[in-house]
């Protein structure tokens, strides 16, 4: 599988970096370069925004300043100039007939000071350093080695280098392309066992609850609501017994359905729609028959918690749970379909409760283009499945081709739509129930959801 790794730099460093990367082979990379630090922020942003990374590297700064925009889940290396850095930094003065000592130097630890002064055979009480502290700004290290007044001063900092330090020899100690080196291929490594580890098979077992009143009508139930659900699109959905439904997927798409192991919004969505309780348990394993056995395993865990809710168990031993069974409000309930809209949807070939969530996302938009991909983000399903919808709406007009955009300099142009779905509905009935409530829908409505598709039967969360 290819990988994307996002590289951030200072300009300045261009041709390191270059040379560091040309023994990785397998990746598209994506170069954010600044000359100033207020730029690293926005920049990241916006390519985490327009294009998907399985990886970024960065420096210590860069990724101070850009942390909160970071996603957790994302694999990040952080290029630390290394104790080889700092020796041979060290060497170099000493080779330009420059002592080693009195030496002022910032960014690296003072154990790491200490221990490359040590092999050097330097003395360390001559030596004044500065730890790297995301807080510290350019002129505050440039005050730092002024103060110290030694005649080398050892810098990672570009700016510093920049600078320059009166009456003092300034050498670099950034990281060398073997240290960079080493830290993009583990960065590598990282991402490739992260996508072998998202594409592990794994099962889903959900259950109504044993003392429902009419467990075959909740099994049906449920799994209409599954099937009308997008984050369940790219899954296999099949009956498992009298109360349960199993579906089976990639481990990434679970872990998404459920925030990383959180919490499983559908439940909650079962609880009100149904007017009974749902647990649900995944299972990670070598086999479809493992993978099943783990579900189910789980699920019965998760059928002895007081409240709905699902836990994981996967092959190696690993438990995760209870996750909740979310608590984010609904934006939109949709309580019934005129006639229009449920002929519409099987045009299509979507679920009405589907057709009114992209009515929703319409008027979001407020006219608005978007691409499949921003339109699958959405929904929650993959690029793959929007370009797949975008393909159904367009056959019925229900979307507009506005053109292409360059996103970036590099890459193809991406295709732009305009959603068409709430001129191409009824204006009576059908758009009032379009418009949405708040989320009020009740077990009688939910009951009749179950039987003959009207009732709460999809719903936007903000």
């Amino acid at each position: 599988m290819a990988m994307v790794i996002g590289l951030v730099i200072h300009a300045s460093h261009r041709a390191r970096f270059d040379a560091a990367v040309r023994t990785l082979t397998g990746a598209t990379l994506e170069w954010i370069t600044y000359e100033n630090e207020p730029e690293i922020r926005p920049r990241v942003g916006e390519l985490l925004r327009r294009k998907h990374v399985d990886g970024l590297l960065l420096g210590p700064m860069p990724y101070a300043r850009a942390r909160e925009v970071i996603p957790n889940s994302l694999p990040v290396a952080v290029t630390r100039s290394a104790a080889l850095d700092l020796a041979l930094a060290w060497g170099r003065a000493l080779a330009a007939g420059i002592p080693g000592t009195p030496v002022s130097i910032d960014t690296f630890a003072q154990d790491t000071i200490d221990e490359v002064a040590e092999a050097l055979g330097l003395d360390r009480t001559a030596i004044a350093g500065l730890p790297f502290d995301e807080s510290q700004t350019v002129s505050g290290i440039v005050d730092f080695h002024r103060r110290a007044a030694a005649p080398l001063v050892i810098s990672v900092r570009t700016g510093v280098i920049a600078a320059g330090i009166e009456g003092a020899t300034v050498v670099t100690a950034q990281p060398e392309i073997a240290t960079i080196r080493a830290e993009l291929h583990q960065l590598a490594l990282r991402v490739k066992s992260k996508q072998a580890d998202e594409l592990r098979f794994a099962a889903g077992v959900f259950l109504v609850a044993p003392n429902s009143p009419d467990p075959d009508r909740a099994r049906i139930g449920l799994m209409n609501l599954l099937l009308n659900t997008p984050e369940f699109a790219d899954c296999w959905i099949e009956n498992r017994d009298r109360r349960g439904v199993v579906v089976f997927a990639h481990r990434a798409l679970f872990e998404a359905v459920t925030h990383r192991w959180v919490d499983l919004d559908v439940l909650s969505r079962a609880q009100e729609t149904l007017g009974v309780r749902v647990v649900a348990g995944f299972g990670i394993g070598a086999s479809a028959r493992t993978c099943v056995a783990l579900a189910e395993r789980a699920a019965a865990r998760a059928e002895q918690e007081p409240a709905p809710g699902a836990y994981l168990i996967e092959d190696s031993g690993l438990v995760i749970g209870p996750m909740g069974a979310g608590s984010t409000a609904l934006t939109f309930t949709y309580r019934a379909h005129d006639a229009g809209l449920e002929d519409l949807a099987a045009e299509v070939g979507l679920s009405a409760g589907t057709l009114s969530r992209l009515a929703a996302i319409e008027r979001g938009l407020a006219g608005r283009p978007v691409s499949p991909g921003e339109l699958a983000a959405s929904l929650g399903i993959t690029d793959p499945s929007g370009r797949r919808l975008i393909r159904k709406l367009s056959e019925r007009g229900l979307v507009i081709d506005e053109g292409s955009a360059q996103v970036s300099r590099k890459g193809r142009p991406t295709r732009l739509y305009r959603l068409a779905i709430t001129a191409a509905t009824t204006t009576g009935p059908a758009s009032a129930n379009l418009a949405g409530t708040g989320a009020t829908g009740t077990a009688a409505a939910a009951g009749s959801a179950a039987g003959a598709g009207t009732g709460v039967t999809g719903a936007v969360r903000s």
